[in-house]
């Protein structure tokens, strides 16, 4: 036996230091440096009964690399599809995120039962009677489903060695431990320890694996930051617990455009898919109210309607209020600043609330038009026309800049019954007919004309 090595981490950012100390340098965090025991033993491969030794790797020319593209496997769920690029890339990692009881767990498990090909869900948090109890509410008859309750990762290799699965699913990684680190399960150490193992088995046998990821307070995944940079696609699942949409982003993607979007709700028999979200963002309202406005705007490549909503009322206290929730503060206070100095509007001593409906957050620039729209709508008392959408930026001079894929956002509009679109009138269309009245403006002056 090797001789162990006690090392100290900060449990919050995954830094290493020689001896205690109370506040981490690298984070500023108090109170976060734990001891870990290292042992330093001869590790394995993942595959413990490999008894012969593999030959080293040799340096290859890139012409001479012979490279066979693999179909990716299909999940059967379109929204998670999407997000990864067109389904799962044999051998990749991929990890998931998000908070306490936003529907990680029944995200992975609804996808393990639906999948046609031999899949092991592997839990560390739950039992077997636990995680049948919840695959009998979502799918009762799945036949190429198995579930594994471990949390050892020899063990687990043991059993993926019988069984040969095509995927393995892992809830969750914080769980898992291996025998060649002696620090607790969810450690910096058992962290990196065992997703390098699984790392090494996904490459070397070409199955992809999905982990599910804690997360910390302050929103990022639990343990090292390295664990990040390991994995080929990280996943982070949001909502609010008090609402039934969730939403699936892809904050990094090897294979993919990290710029997709799926929306789920969720239900009592699991999470739905939403293909058409532009109906849940946008309020069914009979009578016409003031303050809201309708915005063509872009996820990745699927384009979305969503509703801006604003208040502007009179300050009660000296300083008036700026609040926008899923949108941009400082822009909002951007677009009021032009507002006041090229259009007039003394909204200054005014107090200005915003919030983009649904509970998404939108960083799309081509809303601008419509955060101005519904402002105005406010500060005025006239509601504006429901059959008008509007899809563009707001320069500092307030002029009107034009937006990419206008095309597609008008088309989204078109289909969904709106009368007229407001774009920037420096857009280039393409030579098409379209059915939908579309409103080319090129100063914030027009805009209020048009509409007030």
């Amino acid at each position: 036996m090797a001789k162990t090595k006690t090392t100290f981490f900060c449990q919050n950012c995954g830094a290493q230091f020689s001896k205690w100390q109370g506040q981490c340098t690298s984070c500023k965090e108090w109170n976060t440096i734990a001891e870990e025991v290292i042992q330093k033993a001869e590790k394995k491969s993942w595959n413990t009964s490999e008894a012969t030794p593999k030959r080293a790797a040799k340096p290859q020319k890139i012409s001479e690399i012979s490279y066979q593209s693999e179909a990716r496997l299909n999940t059967k769920n379109n929204e998670l599809n999407r997000v990864l690029g067109g389904g799962l890339v044999p051998g990749s990692l991929t990890l998931l995120g998000g908070e306490p009881g936003i529907g990680k767990s029944t995200l992975m498990l609804q996808v393990a039962l639906q999948l046609p090909y031999k899949t092991l869900y592997i839990s560390g948090e739950e039992s077997a009677q636990q995680i049948k109890m919840r695959a009998d509410r979502i799918q009762p008859d799945a036949e190429h489903c198995y579930i594994l309750t471990e949390t050892k990762t020899q063990d687990i290799f043991r059993n993926i060695s019988d069984i040969h699965p095509d995927i393995v699913v892992i809830d969750s990684i914080q769980t898992l431990h291996t025998d060649y680190i002696e620090s607790s399960a969810g450690s910096i150490s058992q962290i990196r320890e065992t997703t390098t193992e699984l790392i090494k088995f996904a490459k070397e046998t070409g199955t992809p694996v999905i982990l599910i990821g804690h997360i910390t307070k302050d929103g990022h995944i639990a343990g090292p930051k390295i664990l990040e940079h390991m994995v080929d696609t990280v996943l982070q699942f949001e909502g609010d617990r008090n609402h039934i949409y969730r939403i699936l982003r892809a904050n990094k993607n090897r294979f993919g455009s990290t710029n997709e979007l799926g929306i789920y709700e969720m239900q009592g028999g699991g999470l739905r898919e939403v293909s058409n979200p532009s109906e849940i963002l946008i309020s069914k309202n009979e009578e016409d109210l003031s303050g809201t406005a309708i915005s063509a705007t872009l996820e990745g490549m699927r384009p979305l309607m969503i509703e801006i909503q604003a208040l502007v009322s009179s300050a009660v206290y000296g300083t008036p209020q700026r609040s926008a929730t899923g949108y941009n503060a400082k822009r909002l206070n951007m677009i009021l600043a032009v507002l006041e100095k090229r259009a007039g509007f003394k909204l200054g001593a005014k107090d200005v609330f915003l919030n983009i409906t649904g509970g998404i957050t939108v960083d799309d620039p081509a809303i601008d038009l419509a955060v101005v729209a519904a402002v105005l709508s406010s500060n005025i008392d006239i509601a504006i026309d429901k059959t008008t959408c509007f899809a563009a930026e707001i320069g500092l001079a307030g002029e009107i800049r034009p937006v990419t894929r206008v095309d597609q956002r008008i088309l989204e509009a078109e289909k969904l019954g709106f009368s007229n679109i407001v774009i920037s009138k420096y857009c280039k269309l393409p030579k098409q007919q379209y059915t939908i009245n579309i409103i080319k403006v090129a100063k914030v002056h027009d805009v209020v004309h048009h509409l007030f």
